[in-house]
């Protein structure tokens, strides 16, 4: 139902109230026009106006928010070629880093340690995910069970640590 439908069901008005000043819209105020708002204007032949010197069009540099904003240009490419130059450092030590654990990597993969240790984080890593996914599934996945496991990962990885320690010692890796 509109309001137009719920409104004509309401009371009419009367002849007398239609024509009265009631009905109508009050009138718009009208804007008073005087000679004394002109005498807030400013004066152009005062002194605050300020000069140019006669060579001002043959200036490169014409106002201070033009040099202030070549300034600040040039400081940004300064320090734009400063960060790429930093970047370009940091990506080539990553990359020697990266390479000499590659060669670590290659150099030890034979020995004994490395591969039970690989074997056994791959294990470790499949069963806690199947196990994980299964609890999930019949939900009884929370936030305690997920603290407990965490806790024994944390565990396993201390007495790895130790166990790994005393095989390097029958197996040194090679550096």
């Amino acid at each position: 139902m509109s309001y137009a439908d719920i409104a004509a069901k309401g009371p009419k008005q009367t002849a007398e109230e239609l024509t009265s000043s009631q009905a109508r819209a009050p009138a718009l105020p009208q804007v008073e026009h005087t000679d004394d708002s002109v005498s807030s204007l400013i004066d152009v032949d005062s002194p605050h106006i300020s000069s140019v010197p006669s060579d001002y069009s043959s200036q490169s540099i014409k106002t201070d928010t033009q040099a202030e904003r070549i300034e600040l240009e040039q400081r940004s490419k300064a320090a734009a070629a400063e960060a790429k130059q930093k970047a370009a450092a940091a990506k080539d030590k990553a990359k020697a880093k990266t390479s000499r654990g590659k060669v670590l990597a290659r150099e030890n993969a034979k020995n004994p340690v490395v591969l039970g240790n690989a074997i056994v984080v791959g294990i470790l890593g499949t069963v806690l995910g199947v196990g994980a996914y299964r609890k999930w599934a019949e939900r009884g996945l929370s936030w305690k069970v997920v603290g407990a496991w965490t806790g024994v990962v944390g565990l396993f990885g201390v007495a790895d640590y130790y166990v790994s320690q005393y095989f390097f010692q029958k197996y040194p890796p090679k550096k």
